[in-house]
């Protein structure tokens, strides 16, 4: 019977509100056009927003939107 100790940790994914994506790394991530791209950072940004001139990785473009809500009232 395998120890539990030596089971591998998961890999925490935080899901943040109009932001990035942020997961625990090192981390690899395979694009759509099959290219595999990695971060060494303890914690990485994903890009959820597509907006971001270093995609997949964020780099706060997703700030400079203006959020749907804000639009609908103006």
């Amino acid at each position: 019977m395998p120890n539990v100790d030596d089971e591998p940790s998961p890999t925490r994914v935080t899901l943040t509100r109009d932001g990035p994506i942020l997961i625990e790394g090192p981390v690899e991530v395979v694009l759509d056009d099959g290219r595999v791209v990695r971060s060494d950072r303890f914690v990485v940004a994903i890009c959820a927003c597509r907006r971001s001139r270093k995609f997949p990785w964020c780099d706060t473009s997703h700030r400079r939107r203006t959020p749907a809500s804000a639009a609908r009232k103006g």
